[in-house]
């Protein structure tokens, strides 16, 4: 999560994921408050585990990236696995496809078992292909990103294949949505 220096701009849209994620597992949220460091923006990692107990790490914010350069990670994802529908620290290909990033590359995009687009590794994938803004649907196997909350855009399936074909933007709740390039 992004620190302003006072307070998390999209707190309530966090909050509200992570409500949502424990009830899915069965966990119980304890009232939260969240901080950082007063007068300086930091980026926020808040983690709840099964008993309730809760952990705030502070970091540095990461640097504004412009415009991402997008390829196309090793592994597929199954759209059926509700792992994938839960902000949790189980992020195996995530990391994986984190760790083998090739050299160019700034973000890397799932894409699932039927070919169809997913998310990006740390990021939500929009596209326009002439229609307007849109994001592929949860039932194509990613999280229910804060932004992509925010942003509030119309759903549509987007296959692998299409990518060159359409206009692309990435973003996250700590980083906000940027322009992206596919160089596949």
């Amino acid at each position: 999560m992004l620190w302003d220096g006072g307070s998390v701009p999209r707190g309530p849209l966090h909050l509200a994921r992570l409500r949502a994620g424990a009830s899915a597992l069965g966990w119980a949220v304890p009232e939260l408050r969240l901080a950082g460091p007063e007068g300086q923006a930091a980026r926020l990692r808040l983690t709840l585990d099964a008993a309730g107990d809760v952990a705030l790490e502070v970091g540095a914010v990461p640097a504004p990236i412009a415009c991402w350069r997008l390829g196309l990670a090793a592994e597929r994802l199954h759209s059926g696995d509700p792992w994938l529908r839960v902000k949790s620290t189980r992020r195996p290909a995530y990391d994986r496809a984190r760790a083998a990033l090739p050299a160019g590359l700034d973000e890397v995009v799932f894409v699932n078992e039927r070919g169809e687009v997913c998310d990006g590794s740390i990021t939500t994938l929009f596209f326009d292909r002439g229609a307007g803004l849109r994001t592929p649907p949860l039932s194509s196997g990613l999280l229910p990103g804060v932004l992509r909350a925010e942003v509030c855009c119309p759903e549509e399936v987007l296959l692998a294949e299409d990518l060159p074909r359409v206009r692309l933007w990435v973003g996250n709740a700590l980083r906000g949505m940027a322009e992206a390039v596919w160089l596949g």
